[in-house]
């Protein structure tokens, strides 16, 4: 029932394209742009975003072309209908958590980033040195849980301090005081980590999105 009702009001926010052509993938283009392709036997669908563009207006856009014109447009979460399925993108604070072409049966299946952009380089590291991207992976998931813990430790010291909770179980004093310094480096970290693991569309709840 839920997962109707978000496809109902993911078609509310469809509006029609006006056919213009797909630009190609520019370097310069590396972190504002997300662009992911799917071929299937009737046609080749491409998702554009454009994290940027739109910023000034507090709206992120994903913009569905078909055979490399723009067909349809929406704001994010999308849910773009396609023959035999839904092509399914929605986004983090730091780039795209989901870009997935979900068939009628259910099943899943990733949509393929351009390899000139962020997430199609990341890829390219993960295909041709494994070991390298598995590195990457475990320091990013490493400096985001130390993020999380430290924020964790922050918010309940504050909380404690009020009365009725204070009275109950007593003032937490958090043990961990960390220069000022060592928490801007903590929170850069914690930043890229979030970055690194967005260009794999990698998104947990509480590592992502506290960490952020």
């Amino acid at each position: 029932m839920f997962a109707e009702q978000r496809r109902r009001w993911a078609e509310k926010r469809l509006r029609p394209g006006d056919g213009s052509a797909l630009e190609r993938f520019r370097w310069w283009q590396l972190g504002g742009r997300s662009l992911f392709r799917l071929r299937r036997p009737e046609a080749e669908y491409a998702v554009d975003v454009r994290h940027w563009k739109n910023q000034n207006a507090g709206v992120n856009r994903a913009q569905l072309y078909v055979d490399g014109r723009q067909q349809l447009e929406s704001k994010l979460p999308a849910a773009f209908p396609v023959p035999g399925g839904t092509i399914e993108v929605a986004a983090s604070a730091v780039g795209l958590k989901r870009c997935h072409f979900v068939a009628d049966d259910g099943t899943e299946q990733q949509l393929t980033p351009d390899p000139r952009s962020a997430e199609g380089r990341r890829a390219r590291l993960d295909c041709r040195h494994p070991a390298v991207s598995r590195g990457v992976g475990a320091v990013s998931v490493l400096l985001l849980v130390v993020g999380v813990m430290l924020l964790l430790l922050q918010v309940a010291e504050p909380i404690s301090r009020i009365p009725p909770i204070a009275a109950n179980l007593g003032v937490f004093a958090s043990p961990v005081a960390l220069p000022w310094w060592l928490n801007t480096a903590l929170a850069l970290g914690a930043a890229l980590a979030s970055t690194e693991r967005a260009l794999r569309m990698r998104y947990h709840w509480m590592l992502d999105g506290l960490g952020n």
